[in-house]
């Protein structure tokens, strides 16, 4: 099976703390972390060379060569959009806790995705608009959490995610979507940092919340809120930093998921 893979670069977005950082809990409390990911050509699936079949558009279509960006939409929930901007829900399964050398481990598993490309491809059988969601039931890997100080650290957290294509007629906006189903296996990402308190911009939702897991517009499934884990925002700093998750493909081309906390 191809791969798909979300291209990008490592962004800093400037924020506000509300107020300093308290001492960071002994133990990282499961829940969500939700991310927003930006319409600017940083993050992208590229076919060059893993092309889409030739007749999978229509039955004289070439192979797709091409580029595709993504952009965010927002995830569907039980109370509209409560999440915001929200397109990408990333779920700690399990209490973390520290041991004396500062260290925890939690699984996570990815639980929606909503992206969009940000503008229609171009093929012989017409224009496509594409959206790429969660296909299935997600596999789970294993997020390390390291403390530095009082008011949090660093995290790494490989991911890895069944994602399905749907490309959309221009057009047509009725018909039923042609699917291209892909693997995305991530590796380690960097030193990513996280702290204990949320401030600035930094979002918060610490009540359960209903969402659309499968990208069909209604939301199926109750997940829990925030908790005292922001992902992304560097203790006693006053920047919120885009995660990256990149994989290296057979022809040594490095890729990234870029994406932020900017609902």
């Amino acid at each position: 099976m191809k791969r798909l893979f979300f291209a990008g670069t490592l962004i800093l977005l400037g924020l506000s703390l509300a107020s300093p950082a308290t001492a960071a809990s002994q133990v990282v409390y499961s829940g969500i972390d939700v991310w927003s990911t930006r319409g600017d050509g940083l993050t992208f699936t590229d076919f060059k060379f893993e092309p889409i079949p030739a007749g999978f558009f229509c039955a004289n279509s070439a192979p797709f060569e091409g580029r595709i960006a993504f952009g965010g939409a927002p995830i569907a929930t039980g109370e509209g959009y409560e999440l915001k901007k929200t397109d990408t829900i990333v779920l700690r399964l399990d209490d973390a806790v520290f041991d004396k050398r500062g260290r925890a481990a939690t699984r996570i598993q990815v639980r929606a995705l909503s992206l969009v490309s940000t503008a229609p491809i171009r093929t012989s059988c017409g224009q496509f608009n594409v959206k790429a969601v969660l296909d299935g039931e997600q596999p789970v890997t294993r997020m390390r959490i390291f403390r530095e100080n009082e008011a949090g650290g660093f995290f790494v957290a490989p991911l890895a995610l069944n994602v399905k294509l749907l490309f959309t007629s221009v057009g047509r906006p009725n018909a039923r979507p042609l699917e291209l189903k892909q693997s995305v296996r991530f590796n380690n990402n960097p030193r990513q940092p996280w702290s204990g308190e949320a401030g600035g911009r930094a979002f918060v939702h610490e009540d359960a919340v209903k969402v659309d897991t499968d990208g069909d517009g209604t939301p199926d499934t109750s997940l829990p809120g925030t908790s005292n884990f922001v992902a992304g925002l560097g203790a006693r700093t006053k920047y919120v930093i885009y995660n990256c998750h990149w994989t290296t493909d057979e022809y040594g081309m490095e890729k990234r998921h870029c994406y932020g906390m900017d609902p």
